[in-house]
């Protein structure tokens, strides 16, 4: 039996075929505001560029709109792509937004691009695209800034230009990963690692990822101890035949990829009436084996059966379904099932 887990949620807001990417935005703030009155402890927003499948290019303003709409739940990314940016612009949005919502923001960092070869070269024009051999560093400096921790010889050790709170209470640096590259990287600078089961083919080497960034782990001015998350991909229904039918839109959408498929998330039934390459059934077969589709007391035993795989209460869940209405359907019964406590009802600092 696991401790009792602190459940999150990573929303990648999905775009449903025939709906657009604005409103797959707007469904995500929704979402925000129904997981916070459900009780659950995180909101993460994820990076995507040029997908017909995901909105969300531009997470950290996501934030900002969500955390004015919730009250109480950590609201972050899963993640910022840093890769792409300036650590100090980086350093800056995060500290604005914990500036607006002391002790709330979290800020996840990636290091994959979150788009195609042309995207990344978009996002860079006209300079080249950033050496991801910098990437130790830029974290580094997002960590430093935020905490007013740089290297006094670094050169741009003197600069204090954020605008946030007092460094005590800076938002919580996580590095997001699927490789030991991560969990080492996360391991020696001391800060909170972040696992993405979720990919759904990695969990067979995701635990000894975990147990390696455990054991190699260096006490810092940010973290005492190791602290993992581990995002999985869940979804729940009152039964397990319509959670499986459900969960046809999205394996279309991934195992697609393999036919050219990619117009976003199409309903179940079209979803199932697709006759899937040999090639494209093989790929569906290796990362449905990670997913966790079932009722309610079905995923919550595998949630916790993973937990304690990863030996961590800090676990999160994507679900992403073709109908929000399913899509919200699923954290309310998994709410259900865990015994999440509602938060007390209160005005947002905004209403929509």
């Amino acid at each position: 039996m696991s401790p009792e887990l602190i459940l999150g949620v990573l929303d990648q807001s999905p775009i449903p075929r025939g709906t657009s990417a604005a409103q797959a935005l707007q469904a995500t703030v929704e979402l925000a505001q129904v997981v916070d009155r459900l009780g659950y402890h995180r909101y993460w927003v994820a990076e995507h560029h040029n997908s017909t499948s995901f909105s969300g290019p531009s997470p950290e303003t996501m934030v900002g709109q969500i955390a004015a709409r919730t009250n109480h739940i950590q609201v972050g990314t899963g993640g910022v792509m840093l890769t792409h940016y300036s650590a100090l612009k980086v350093a800056e949005q995060f500290s604005v937004l914990n500036a607006f919502y002391p002790g709330r923001i979290e800020l996840g960092i990636g290091r994959a691009p979150g788009s195609d070869r042309l995207t990344m070269a978009a996002l860079a024009y006209p300079k080249q695209p950033a050496d991801v051999s910098a990437f130790p560093q830029q974290v580094k400096d997002v960590a430093g800034y935020l905490n007013g921790a740089m290297d006094p010889e670094h050169p741009f050790g003197q600069l204090r230009p954020l605008p946030g709170p007092e460094y005590e209470s800076a938002p919580d640096v996580w590095l997001l990963g699927s490789s030991d590259y991560s969990a080492q990287l996360a391991a020696e600078l001391g800060l909170s690692f972040a696992f993405a089961d979720f990919f759904g083919d990695i969990r067979d080497r995701g635990p000894v990822i975990a147990e390696l960034y455990r054991r190699n782990f260096k006490p810092s001015r940010y973290l005492d101890k190791p602290r993992l998350n581990v995002t999985v991909q869940a979804l729940a229904a009152e039964t397990e035949e319509k959670a499986q039918y459900l969960g046809a839109s999205r394996n279309l959408n991934k195992a697609g990829w393999t036919m050219g498929l990619r117009s976003g998330l199409i309903p179940p039934d079209e979803a199932l009436a697709v006759d899937l390459t040999d090639e494209a059934k093989e790929w569906m077969g290796k990362f449905r084996s990670g997913y966790i589709d079932g009722d309610p007391q079905q995923v919550k035993a595998a949630i916790e059966e993973v937990a304690g795989l990863y030996e961590t209460e800090h676990v999160s869940i994507v679900t992403i379904t073709y109908d929000y209405a399913d899509r919200t359907r699923s954290y309310e019964l998994l709410a259900e099932a865990f015994g999440l406590t509602p938060a007390e009802a209160e005005p947002s600092a905004q209403s929509g």
